[in-house]
């Protein structure tokens, strides 16, 4: 997360950019580097174990939270010595054979400690997927708004910081200069009050990526029109509207896969970025790629909005190889 750290400092700073694994390739680094790894530290035989795919999945989603593999190698280890334990206790050791699924996982590791956050499954009012880096890699935050009767307050909670914050209100004075054409009652910015919450309130959230997503959230529920379940989106926003690209495209990717939402929307600019993609994510995802605020109400909004005034957007081939990636779809 550079913008916390002084540009005068990041100069005299080696800056390694490191990305998440996704999930297949966390399968594969256990199977061939991990198991073996701990097989061999807590004396088990591996050929009398048989950790499978699901075994190993179960310890992803359920046991760790990371973009690494640190965590996700300490649980196996804790897995194998309890299995070593039982071989120890076992009287016919020649024939001991282990298969570690799922469900033996949770028997071995107890209560689960991460559980996947839920999604919305229909669209709603001021309810917008917006995606997140996290230091554990990408997130998804669900970020809600609603109006209430008021003085044209606007309130902002989740542990927001200050960044965020003034994003927060440069996307409701972009919002604001578009309220005609948008269909937004004047009026509603003085006598409403305007809330923004971002879920996991314990959690300090911060920068500037989450700009279109509170756009988006606002024009929703001030124009009572539902936010599509199925998007997400990054980018920042400015006063006129503009979206500006972002960092950690690959973190956010991979977690909107991770949670099933299958259409993306982001910044023009953040095409270059869309090569470090996994095959197996990018082949999954539709990525709009937008320039303005405008393009991105007619993807994350149902229904149109000021149809007549938006120009086209372009659509972007995921199918495509990484070469082709830039090639645009008329």
């Amino acid at each position: 997360m550079l913008h916390t750290i002084p540009p005068a400092l990041q100069d005299r700073l080696e800056i390694l950019h490191l990305s998440g694994y996704t999930e297949r390739e966390k399968v594969e680094i256990a199977k061939r580097h991990l198991l073996p790894k701990q097989c061999e530290n807590n004396g088990i035989d591996p050929s009398q174990i048989v950790f499978t795919d699901d075994g190993i999945l179960e310890v992803i989603r359920h046991y760790t939270r990371e973009a690494g593999v640190r965590n996700l190698e300490r649980e196996i280890g804790a897995c194998l010595r309890k299995i070593a334990r039982k071989y120890v206790a076992s009287d016919v050791k020649a024939d001991f054979r282990v298969s570690i699924d799922a469900e033996k996982v949770q028997e071995l590791l107890g209560t689960i400690r991460y559980r996947k956050q839920d999604i919305a499954r229909k669209s709603e009012i001021g309810l917008v997927n917006g995606l997140a880096w996290t230091e554990v890699g990408g997130d998804v935050l669900q970020v809600e708004c609603t109006l209430v009767k008021g003085k044209g307050e606007v309130t902002l909670t989740g542990k927001l910081g200050e960044v965020m914050q003034e994003s927060a209100k440069a996307a409701l004075t972009c919002v604001r200069t578009r309220a005609e054409e948008l269909g937004i009652d004047p009026a509603d910015f003085k006598e409403k009050d305007l809330h923004i919450h971002v879920p996991e309130g314990a959690i300090p959230k911060d920068g500037p990526s989450a700009g279109i997503t509170l756009a988006t959230a606002m024009v929703s529920a001030l124009t009572r029109r539902p936010a599509r379940h199925d998007v997400a989106m990054t980018g920042e926003i400015t006063l006129r509207g503009k979206v500006l690209p972002i960092g950690g495209v690959k973190e956010k990717m991979l977690a909107a896969h991770r949670f099933g939402l299958k259409t993306i929307i982001l910044s023009k600019e953040n095409e270059k970025d869309l090569v470090d993609i996994p095959d197996e994510v990018r082949d999954d995802l539709t990525i709009h790629t937008v320039e303005t605020i405008d393009e991105v109400l007619t993807f994350a909004l149902d229904g149109n909005v000021a149809e007549e005034k938006l120009d086209t957007p372009q659509l972007w081939n995921t199918n495509a190889a990484a070469s082709d990636i830039s090639a645009p779809i008329e």
